[in-house]
């Protein structure tokens, strides 16, 4: 069987996703577990943030050392196995440093994945980044229906997560067997080597500001639905888990078939679109009476911050006052540590003022995202 490059990073976006999607789907009975509460439990998940920074600042010399194959093994299989060693730790600790390794082998894999993605663009002249990120969404949405259904069941942590981690390794094995490097474009000069921690420039504050909103937007989804569906509206697991899946759908979705709309209609029509959807979604689920209205709201929250990163990300690159590797390194860097560290602060608000009030915390970067919106390429800068 012939798998295209790309196809296998499509692959291992989808196997870290379902892995991570189907440790994020038992939050609550974590929670119960662990006997903790909500901001005792964000504490806890704040080791995969710590873990992320760390690999996210020294790690890419390591990675170019091992190749893009080894790596991926190591970063996919390793994370699927730290998730499903989370429920047999003794207690917050042990869970704290499991997800402390398994957020330093989440940090190199996007730095893995990312840089042979943009190594395949530039050999093929092809776009395959969106839809790369649209298999990290679309195995959110799996996992999040998946396990609706096994929870309901009253399947244990234990064998949810083990067998997750078997049909990884088994998909895995096949995917990254056939993985090449990358042909790198010899035609240019070398480039400015990236710093540790490449700092935004003031010029690049805006388009952080922009992909800050749309991760928190996307850490209070994915994170904490379960638990706002459980103890809002005291719903059953599977009415409970429909939240992440309804969330993570029109999340995959909108990244699948945003290109043609935003070559259409320009990045900055599209942004501005997308981010009053997250507006609406945040609203609908902070008010919500009812829990169709919350599941409306998740799914307009899933759709709202679907592009809107990639969109930043694609600015980054095009900006001229560093090298466009600096820029995105910069982005990337700042705003992909507020995915982790979005567990914690919003479980720390839910445990002070309500679960309801968690979400309203997100509603000032998303309307603040919103003025920054300029800073996106026009249509007719794109089409130059």
């Amino acid at each position: 069987m012939t798998i295209a490059g790309h196809h296998r990073i499509y692959i291992c976006f989808f196997l870290f996703a379902v892995a991570l999607g189907a440790l994020l789907a038992r939050m609550p009975d974590l929670q119960v577990a662990l006997q903790v509460d909500k901001s005792e439990l964000g504490l806890t998940l704040i080791g995969m943030a710590i873990g992320a920074l760390i690999s996210l600042t020294v790690s890419s010399p390591l990675i170019e050392r091992l190749g893009p194959k080894v790596t991926a093994y190591t970063t996919v299989i390793g994370t699927a196995a730290c998730y499903a060693l989370v429920p047999w730790m003794p207690g917050p600790a042990g869970v704290f440093a499991v997800l402390l390794a398994a957020g330093m082998l989440a940090g190199a894999l996007e730095i893995n994945l990312n840089v042979e993605l943009g190594r395949i663009e530039a050999a093929t002249g092809r776009s395959v980044m969106n839809r790369a990120h649209g298999c990290w969404s679309l195995g959110f949405f799996v996992t999040a229906l998946v396990a609706s259904f096994i929870r309901q069941s009253g399947v244990s942590m234990q064998v949810h997560l083990g067998v997750t981690l078997l049909a990884v390794v088994v998909v895995a094995w096949v995917a990254i067997r056939g993985l090449e490097a990358a042909p790198v474009d010899a035609t240019h000069l070398p480039e400015e080597k990236a710093p540790a921690f490449a700092f935004p420039t003031i010029g690049l504050l805006p388009l952080c500001l922009i992909g800050i909103a749309a991760f928190l937007v996307e850490g209070a989804g994915i994170d904490w639905s379960a638990i706002y569906m459980r103890d809002v509206f005291q719903s059953e697991p599977f009415v409970g888990g429909l939240g992440l899946t309804l969330f993570t759908f029109f999340m995959a979705l909108v990244r699948m078939v945003a290109d043609p709309i935003v070559e259409r209609f320009g990045s900055r029509a599209v942004a501005a679109a997308l981010l009053v959807l997250s507006a609406i979604g945040i609203a609908a689920v902070g008010l919500s009476p009812h829990p169709v209205v919350a599941l409306f709201g998740f799914a307009l929250m899933g759709a709202g911050c679907s592009a809107v990163y990639p969109l930043a990300v694609s600015a980054a690159a095009q900006r001229r006052d560093r090298a466009p590797h600096v820029n995105v390194a910069s982005l990337g860097q700042v705003t992909f540590i507020i995915f982790f560290f979005a567990p914690p602060l919003l479980g720390f608000v839910a445990e002070h003022a309500g679960i309801r009030a968690s979400y309203f915390i997100c509603l000032p970067l998303v309307i603040g995202a919103l003025f920054c919106v300029p800073a996106l390429k026009s249509v007719a800068a794109r089409t130059a």
